[in-house]
């Protein structure tokens, strides 16, 4: 939504199909090299275990499943750091660069585990470049920022209900890159 709306217009109200792109094959790739490395000494657990074990212990999780049907979210966390003073919620980015659409996913991690775990314990969202330690971008899961991203999802609802139009990128660097290019009446090329 951040990057451009008319691409979600495309993809879920016109149901174009597109290939994955070269990045997108990579880092899938390197989601499930992370993932098969974390497996090899994980121990397995519910959601609900892994949250009450760590009111207590330190615990690090991978490719957590979070959902909020109220909001219309759902997807897979990259890491969970839960400790018993605090949650911290992690998405992996090939780059390190925080932009509005990178930050409104991980706000919309937070929230929707924040309904699912019931938990008290403060939250915080962060952006990690992707294979590394390095941790670019964070901020606290308070309540103006959840103020925030539910502004954003009611906007989200309004447009695939109708109420207001899909609003193209006006950035022609963005429609480059694009892989709806080709199908887009609204591309700046």
């Amino acid at each position: 939504q951040g990057y451009c709306e008319y691409q979600i217009y495309l993809q879920y109200m016109k149901g174009i199909k597109t290939s994955p792109t070269s990045a997108m094959k990579k880092g899938t790739d390197i989601h499930n090299q992370l993932e098969e490395k974390f497996s090899e000494t994980a121990t397995p657990a519910t959601f609900e275990e892994v949250v009450e074990l760590s009111k207590e212990h330190k615990t690090v999780t991978r490719e957590c499943f979070v959902l909020s049907k109220e909001d219309g979210i759902r997807g897979f966390i990259d890491e969970i750091w839960m400790t018993p003073s605090e949650i911290v919620i992690i998405d992996d980015k090939p780059g390190s660069k925080a932009f509005p659409s990178t930050i409104n996913q991980v706000r919309a991690y937070c929230l929707a585990f924040k309904k699912m775990s019931k938990d008290e314990r403060p939250i915080k969202g962060a952006l990690r470049q992707r294979g590394t330690d390095n941790i670019f971008w964070s901020e606290e899961f308070d309540k103006n920022v959840e103020k925030e991203i539910k502004f954003t999802i009611n906007r989200m609802h309004s447009l695939f209900e109708g109420q207001k139009p899909f609003i193209a990128t006006k950035n022609p660097n963005k429609c480059k890159s694009c892989r709806y290019q080709s199908y887009c009446k609204e591309c700046k090329l």
